[in-house]
């Protein structure tokens, strides 16, 4: 697969399930929410979260280059299977044309050695 590192810096937050989507998350790019009957996830750049939200980050997303066919299969399977036997944790989104991870950034460098020795192409 041909992958690209996106170079903001993004955080994964959580809040409350009835929460409404935040005000400073609406305008941000990339942004991607995520609803279930026990949480409200934003996932926005780091910089635009405000002091005392519960975040986990900073993470550094990698993107698959699509748009992907939805008959794909193994696409995430392909790269989370090389990081988890070298131990790198993982967030993953997917959007209608295309499939993100996140890695912690501290893991970045090594991420992209592990992909790329799993046969994985970055581009510039």
């Amino acid at each position: 697969m041909e992958l690209s590192l996106q170079p903001e810096p993004l955080a994964i937050c959580r809040l409350e399930e009835a929460s409404p989507i935040p005000v400073w998350a609406l305008e941000a790019v990339p942004l991607h929410v995520s609803r279930t009957a026990g949480e409200l996830s934003v996932v926005c750049p780091a910089v635009r979260v405000p002091d005392g939200v519960r975040v986990e980050g900073p993470w550094q997303a990698i993107a698959v280059q699509g748009p992907l066919d939805f008959a794909l299969t193994g696409v995430l399977a392909s790269l989370a299977g090389p990081l988890a036997e070298a131990g790198i944790s993982l967030f993953a989104i997917s959007t209608f044309d295309t499939d993100y991870i996140l890695v912690r950034a501290a893991d970045v460098a090594r991420a992209q050695a592990v992909l790329a020795a799993a046969g994985h192409t970055f581009l510039p």
